[in-house]
C-alpha cells in the first residue's frame, strides 16, 4: 500500500507499513549516535507505521501477541549483525571477554536510550489526554526496537565466543530470535537447532517474551519524566541481565573456542604464544 502523498508532507511522515517497518528497526538498531530528536522521529513514525499494521490484523481476528511475534520475525533479518572481525574494528581492536564486555555496554546504552526516548514521549502524552491513545503503538514500536537491539546483541556474543551458526541470513536471523526468546545461546552441536527454529514451542516463547516486554514498557506511561527514568532503567537492567545469560551459556557450549581477554595474550611470553 502506497503512501498518499499529503502523508510524505515534511512534518507529516507516515511510514508505509508494508515496506518501512524493517527500514525503521534496522536504523533505530544499528550502532551509532543518532541525534535524539531524529531517533524520536524515526520512533515516531514506526509507532504510526505498527499502528496501521495492527488496526489490519484486528480485523483479521489476529490476537496483539501473535501479531507482535509476526511483525518481528517479518523484520528479523534485517536486524544488522557484525561478524568477529568487523565488531573487533568497531570496538578499538577488542577481542574476547573484552569485546563482550563492550558489546553488552553498547547494547544497554542503547536500549536505555530508547526506553528513555519513549518514556518521555509516553509522559508528554499523559499530559495531554486526548493525544493517550496514541500510547499504545508507542509502547509496541519500543517493544520490537529493544528486541531487534538484544537479538543483535546476542548474535554478535555468538562471534566472539565462535560459536557458529550455519544457515542462511534468514535462517540465522530466525535462529537467533528463537534463542532470545527463550534467553540462552544456540547449540552448535543440535543439527536442529535452525531447521526448527520455529517450531509451535519456539513460537510461543518468542509471544510470551515479547508480550513480557511490552508489559515492562508500560510504566513509562507515567506523568512527567518518570516514565522516562523508569523505561530507561528496566531497559538497562534486562539488557545487561540478557548479556550475563548469554555469555556463560556460550563459554558452557564451546569452552575450547574461546578467545581470551587481550590483556592476558598480551601478557604472555613469545614462547609461550608461538610454541
Amino acid at each position: 500500500m502506497a503512501v498518499p502523498e499529503k502523508d510524505r508532507q515534511p512534518g507529516n511522515e507516515i511510514a508505509d507499513p508494508d515496506k518501512e517497518v524493517g527500514e525503521l528497526v534496522e536504523r533505530l538498531a544499528t550502532p551509532g549516535d543518532l541525534e535524539p530528536a531524529e531517533r524520536r522521529r524515526l520512533l515516531g513514525r514506526l509507532a504510526q507505521a505498527l499502528s496501521a499494521g495492527a488496526k489490519r490484523a484486528r480485523r483479521t481476528g489476529a490476537g496483539r501477541g501473535r501479531w507482535l511475534a509476526d511483525v518481528f520475525l517479518n523484520i528479523a533479518p534485517r536486524i544488522p549483525i557484525r561478524d568477529l572481525h568487523t565488531l573487533s574494528e568497531h570496538h578499538h581492536g577488542l577481542t574476547g571477554e573484552e569485546l563482550a564486555d563492550d558489546l553488552v555496554r553498547t547494547a544497554q546504552k542503547a536500549t536505555m536510550t530508547v526506553g528513555a526516548i519513549g518514556g518521555a514521549l509516553a509522559a508528554a502524552e499523559f499530559a495531554a489526554p486526548p493525544l493517550l491513545l496514541s500510547a499504545p503503538a508507542q509502547l509496541v514500536a519500543e517493544t520490537i526496537v529493544v528486541a531487534a537491539i538484544e537479538v543483535k546483541l546476542l548474535a554478535e556474543l555468538h562471534e566472539v565466543y565462535g560459536v557458529s551458526v550455519q544457515g542462511s541470513g534468514a535462517q540465522r536471523a530466525v535462529a537467533f530470535t528463537a534463542a532470545w526468546a527463550k534467553q540462552r545461546g544456540i547449540d552448535p552441536l543440535a543439527p536442529a537447532s535452525v531447521t526448527l527454529a520455529l517450531g509451535v514451542a519456539t513460537k510461543t516463547a518468542l509471544r510470551n517474551r515479547l508480550m513480557r516486554t511490552l508489559g515492562r514498557h508500560l510504566t513509562t506511561l507515567g506523568p512527567f519524566l518518570t516514565g522516562a527514568v523508569a523505561g530507561g532503567t528496566l531497559n538497562r537492567m534486562a539488557t545487561k541481565r540478557l548479556g550475563a545469560a548469554i555469555r556463560n551459556d556460550l563459554r558452557i557450549k564451546q569452552p575450547e573456542r574461546y578467545d581470551p581477554p587481550r590483556a592476558e595474550v598480551e601478557s604472555r611470553r613469545p614462547d609461550e604464544l608461538n610454541p
